[in-house]
């Protein structure tokens, strides 16, 4: 990921990923130049170019953007309290978007919240893009390469020390966004993992090897071993 700096190379980084880790993206995965152009006249707003460029490549792509938190379809964008909102959580707890006033840049900050209250979530529609698509992963169909499990302690948490942090800021978890403890992500052979902001972890493997090792080195109750 130290490769992801700007939009393009965030886009880059989204498709490399799909293709070693999931199911590489293909023509007709993303909308169209004519369905982006419909929304913005339904809207009266123009999209920003990071937001275009996300649901150009990947607008339809259900299982990177919308196994937990979906994408919001193009063709059903809304404003919100002044916010474009572009994803929901599963049961409509928090939004993520864009503010109005924001939509000018190519690549705005993005929001969460809901409800009237908004706090700032990324610095960039593209870092939120990476975001998404890392963190939907994390809950993909049970194939025997995903699990999760409580940080029950202190020497839990300690355990992630043994793996690479990935260079993405660490932000704030839509549930408790005043917690001093954010989001952060981890990597190691052949997996990927996500801390929940110290209380619960979520990991991706390329095999199910690779999530055994981790299960093995990590004692405790992970949810889908005991499913």
């Amino acid at each position: 990921m130290a490769e992801v700096r700007d939009a393009p190379s965030a886009f880059a980084f989204i498709e490399w990923f799909a293709r070693e880790w999931l199911t590489p993206l293909r023509d007709g995965d993303g909308n169209t130049a004519e369905e982006v152009a419909a929304v913005e006249e339904r809207l009266g707003l123009r999209l920003p170019a990071s937001l275009v460029s996300f649901y150009r490549l990947l607008g339809r792509r259900n299982d990177l953007t919308s196994n937990q938190d979906p994408l919001v379809p193009l063709s059903s964008l809304t404003v919100q309290d002044g916010v474009l909102v572009y994803r929901v959580e599963d049961q409509a707890c928090a939004r993520w978007g864009i503010r109005v006033s924001d939509l000018g840049s190519d690549d705005p900050p993005v929001v969460c919240g809901g409800d009237h209250s908004w706090f700032p979530f990324l610095g960039s529609f593209s870092l939120a893009a990476v975001e998404m698509v890392l963190y939907e992963a994390t809950f993909g169909a049970a194939d025997g390469r995903h699990d999760n499990r409580e940080l029950l302690d202190e020497r839990d948490v300690l355990r992630l020390e043994g793996y690479e942090r990935l260079p993405f800021p660490e932000y704030p978890g839509w549930w408790q966004p005043e917690s001093e403890y954010g989001v952060r992500w981890f990597a190691g052979p052949d997996v990927l993992l996500r801390d929940d902001c110290q209380t619960w972890l979520w990991v991706l493997a390329r095999n199910s090897a690779a999530l055994e090792r981790v299960r093995d080195s990590w004692p405790g109750e992970w949810i889908m071993a005991t499913e």
